[in-house]
């Protein structure tokens, strides 16, 4: 069979693919992002594209309608309320995993037809701190390099990313560079100690929001050790001298404390940062999703801008992206304060020019409503149509549950999505089904700004359609047919890239007018291709090695930034929460959901807590506990670590209403925003802990999915169906009814086994010896075999057996999965290192752990590093 090329719909990176008719993918050898390789979630997509749960036809007021019905009411609602109540009474909010082509058209019809700029996209919540740092040093949001520069440094510092689960690609790449050439050194800025550090030299664990400190310490170092590029500052750099004096406003006791950090620490960091040419510095979420975020970014970029190490192989500053086209969003103006092509809404000129080259009868004159305050907007009545595109608000904003209440607030509500239950579809008036993954066409723009194209390798399910087409199709009825009678999404980007021109009008960095005479086949059959591309002039892969800021004088701006202490948490609420991402799962899982084996890594939310504070709090390892502030409460299984700062707190924000009520975290998030950027600061609220004591425990694992109708429950695919975390309030009078009740599954034969002294239980369903369903049940947490007996599910094993919980063949119970490829679970990997297995490498010849895509091999490393302190404490 033929593969497609195409590239992953997940993270930043922006990796190339080879798509197959049957489903299997593979890493496209010849894409420069990626050469090949592939994370967990990447290797895994195959399984997850089948149709459970799509959304294949349009909804109108919770009944299946046709598309002209749906359309016609998404189009009547959103005019009516501009006839009414004006254009900024009307909303849109989209998502960093739509194509560009799709965010283009969206943008089109809010800024220059409907003429507001209420149209704001999820990437808010990941780098908009990012963008604005961006603009205030530069001018305008450029990214400066390249990967190459990651594996060209002598020093790569980590800040704030945890880059060996959120984009473990780019890892590999670091990884396999360091390996070549040991002598590189690797730095990871992170309060927690993440499976990052396996590459790292030195772990700084800061503390939070110490990252202004830290850098204003950098840039003292640098001038102390002579380390400034006076050239290059004198030529192209304005504010050295402010900078420097904030930088100095603080004494090194002082910096200490606010970063957390040893003199010696600061000592040994300062000095290598100053003392190495060629220096990378990439940063992620922590620096960007804090209410200090821009400041963060502009602290790293004055260390750069006064070293001049910019724009040349192996130096820089690298903002790495969360999302598969955040970039491309940030090209076409999907922020709410931003025009296409990198322009800007204040710039009247700009705006003209736009409007001009749209044709468009109006252009918004004002930047628009940001993420957070959109969201207020619509629970103060001032929102009276919504149309939510590609993405789930009601999980994924901070103080969520406000969320979920100001979007049944506003009185019209669209949601375009491939999925028809999420949190958000459940709160719509309009549902539409779009086209996903493997089914649209389009491009994307990774973190290093290479456009690439997403091609359609599936057959389009039921009635869906492409974003584009939808927004497209509104349009249309909303009066504007002719402006968005596109034939298709190459007809799309060539009108995009066509207005891109408007960079060399306006001296700006995005410019790929070079490809808007691209004729259909060209487009098809366009190669990844770096930005800018310009037709006039020469293509450039890196920025500002000489200068040529965007600023109207040519020179960058050093920002002044002060180090602000983080608010401290308080006796009512005294631990700080950090949310983030986990290895397997992506968002809000209704992709990454559907794949048994990614679940099975981390099968349910979680509570990362120091050992110390969860004695302190009588919370012990699997128990429960509840997480509670003035946001919301939650429900989260206990998990200690060491390496966890004391009075710091993790957990993962993957979970919704239908995988986990209780552990959807975005419940506790404040909606505390950063003032330039309006990110979200969602890393630094504070909670309540206490413990959460459930009558009973119990696991299912079933053939049919499982309902929760429990305090606690956390649902995953498994290898032949279903899994169940769940926890009672009350102990069930029917053990066989509780299971049948929770499985759905009312025939068969019954097998139980209780323990009353034990107050425990054991039941299995059984149909002419197939077993079709299990449950566990106990006091405390359960401790059985969970990857061993869910595979029995659906095989012939006697009720009996399967109830021992455990192999009866006397085979080791393979434990929690690390390698998701290869089912390689942590009791096989620790017994291969008990066996002698003392490297990664010799894990995987006995195991095969770590020999697919290499996601685990952190894990693998930190395995034998806790197995030789084990050794050591004897």
């Amino acid at each position: 069979m033929t593969p497609t090329r195409t590239t992953c719909p997940y993270c930043g990176v922006g990796c190339g693919l080879l798509a197959f008719p049957d489903g299997r993918v593979k890493g496209d050898p010849e894409h420069p992002a990626n050469f090949g390789r592939l994370c967990s979630k990447g290797t895994q997509l195959g399984e997850t594209i089948g149709l459970e749960g799509r959304l294949l036809a349009p909804r109108v007021d919770g009944q299946t309608s046709d598309w002209d019905t749906a359309l016609g009411r998404v189009a009547d609602r959103f005019s009516t309320a501009i006839r009414d109540h004006g254009p900024d009474s009307v909303a849109f909010y989209v998502s960093g995993q739509l194509l560009t082509e799709d965010y283009y058209v969206a943008n089109k019809l809010m800024k220059g037809y409907i003429g507001s700029a209420n149209i704001d996209t999820n990437s808010r919540l990941c780098m908009s701190s990012s963008v604005a740092g961006h603009k205030r040093a530069f001018g305008t949001d450029t990214v400066p390099g390249t990967y190459e520069d990651i594996e060209q440094a002598d020093l790569v510092v980590l800040v704030g990313s945890n880059l060996a689960w959120c984009h473990p690609v780019l890892y590999q790449r670091l990884v396999a560079a360091k390996r070549a050439r040991p002598s590189m050194r690797v730095v990871n800025i992170d309060p927690r100690r993440t499976a990052t550090c396996g590459v790292a030299d030195m772990h700084l664990a800061i503390a939070p929001d110490g990252d202004v400190a830290l850098w204003n310490a950098v840039l003292a170092r640098v001038v102390d050790d002579g380390a400034v590029d006076q050239a290059y500052v004198a030529a192209h750099v304005n504010g050295f001298d402010d900078s420097l004096a904030s930088a100095r406003a603080s004494d090194p006791a002082k910096t200490a404390s606010v970063t957390g950090l040893s003199p010696d620490e600061l000592d040994r960091f300062t000095a290598l940062w100053a003392a190495t040419d060629r220096v990378v510095t990439i940063y992620s979420q922590g620096v960007n999703q804090s209410r200090q975020g821009t400041d963060k970014v502009n602290a790293i970029l004055n260390c750069h801008l006064a070293t001049g190490r910019i724009g040349k192989p192996g130096m820089g500053p690298f903002s790495v992206t969360g999302q598969p086209n955040a970039m491309g969003g940030r090209e076409v103006g999907g922020l709410a304060n931003m025009l296409a092509g990198h322009l800007d809404i204040e710039n009247p000129a700009h705006r003209a020019a736009v409007q001009t080259a749209w044709s468009s009868p109006t252009i918004c004159s004002e930047p628009g409503l940001k993420a957070v305050d959109l969201f207020k907007a619509c629970a103060d009545g001032k929102i009276k149509a919504l149309w939510v595109m590609s993405t789930n608000p009601a999980v994924s904003m901070p103080d969520a549950m406000a969320v979920a209440d100001a979007i049944r607030a506003v009185p019209f509500v669209a949601v375009s999505d491939i999925m028809a239950d999420t949190d958000t579809t459940a709160l719509a008036d309009v549902v539409l089904p779009a086209t996903g993954w493997g089914e649209k066409s389009g491009t994307v723009t990774n973190s290093e700004r290479r456009i690439s194209r997403q091609r359609s390798f599936l057959p389009v399910p039921g009635q869906a359609q492409p974003d584009w087409q939808i927004i497209a199709d509104v349009a249309k009825r909303m009066g504007w047919g002719d402006d968005f009678a596109y034939a298709n999404e190459a007809a799309v980007f060539r009108e995009y890239a066509a207005l891109s021109a408007l960079g060399e009008t306006f001296a700006r960095d995005f410019d790929i007018s070079n490809l808007a005479n691209l004729d259909d086949n060209a487009y098809d059959a366009l190669a990844p291709v770096f930005w800018p591309a310009p037709a006039k002039g020469p293509q450039q892969t890196r920025f500002f090695a000489n200068g040529g800021f965007f600023h109207t004088d040519g020179k960058a701006r050093m920002i002044p930034v002060t180090a602000h202490i983080a608010a401290a948490p308080d006796k009512d609420h005294p631990f700080r929460l950090n949310t983030g991402r986990v290895r397997d799962h992506w968002h809000t899982m209704t992709r990454t959901g559907k794949s048994a084996r990614l679940s099975q890594h981390m099968g349910e939310p979680y509570l990362e807590i120091h050992p110390e504070d969860a004695i302190a709090l009588g919370l012990h390892s699997a128990s429960l506990a509840r997480l509670t502030n003035d946001q919301g409460s939650v429900i989260l299984r206990v998990l200690t670590s060491p390496t966890m700062r004391r009075g710091e707190v993790f957990a993962p924000m993957h979970w919704t209403a239908q995988t986990a009520p209780a552990g959807r975290i975005n419940a506790l998030v404040a909606s505390v925003t950063d003032p330039v950027s309006g990110q979200p600061a969602s890393k630094g609220s504070t909670v309540r802990i206490n413990p959460y004591d459930p009558a009973w425990y119990g696991f299912i694992c079933a053939e049919t999915d499982i309902t929760g109708t429990h305090p606690y429950h956390a649902i995953a695919r498994a290898p032949n169906g279903w899994n169940a975390e769940v926890a009672g309030a009350n102990i069930p009078q029917n053990w066989e009814q509780e299971l049948r009740t929770l499985t759905g599954i009312h025939h068969g034969e019954v097998s139980l086994m209780t323990d009353t002294a034990r107050s425990s239980a054991r039941v299995a369903l059984t149909s002419e010896g197939r077993l079709m369903a299990m449950l566990f049940a106990s006091l405390g947490p359960v401790t059985v075999a969970r990857g061993h007996i869910s595979r029995l599910i659906g095989s012939q094993t006697p009720a009996v057996q399967a109830l021992a919980g455990r192999s009866a063949s006397g085979a080791v119970d393979p434990g929690a999965i690390i390698c998701s490829c290869l089912g390689v679970g942590v009791n096989m990997i620790r017994t291969a290192i008990a066996g002698g297995a003392s490297s990664v490498e010799a894990l995987g010849n006995v195991t095969q752990a770590g020999t697919s895509c290499g996601s685990c091999r952190p894990e693998l490393a930190a395995l034998i590093d806790a197995s030789r302190a084990n050794l050591a404490a004897e």
